[in-house]
């Protein structure tokens, strides 16, 4: 059985014991989090909502927050002397999803 959820405006498809990073979520390691925008689940039988499902969540427990991979960021425009170098770390937090209620 999986799901289909949506979080940090970006959709997953999930199933139980999956370990995924997401988007930044304000908690720390070890608390438990119920995401409840449930677009789709799918498995013995399937259920589709319109655009969410009532009723229907996944629950998960944060692993860790972190940083992603440094990139750089560079501009320039020639013959101007203009260049801007920045760097960027992506924050996110990695979650192992539970159970999916449907």
């Amino acid at each position: 059985m999986y799901a289909i959820i949506e979080t940090g405006g970006k959709q997953y498809k999930v199933a139980e014991g999956d370990v995924l990073f997401i988007e930044k979520l304000e908690a720390e390691a070890g608390d438990a989090v119920v995401f409840d925008k449930v677009l789709a689940v799918l498995g013995d039988e399937t259920k589709i909502g319109a655009p969410m499902l009532d009723g229907a969540t996944v629950d998960a427990s944060i692993v860790k927050n972190g940083k992603g991979k440094k990139i750089r960021v560079f501009k320039m425009k020639p013959k101007k002397g203009y260049r801007r170098r920045q760097g960027h770390r992506q924050p996110y937090t990695k979650v192992q999803i539970g159970k999916i209620n449907a």
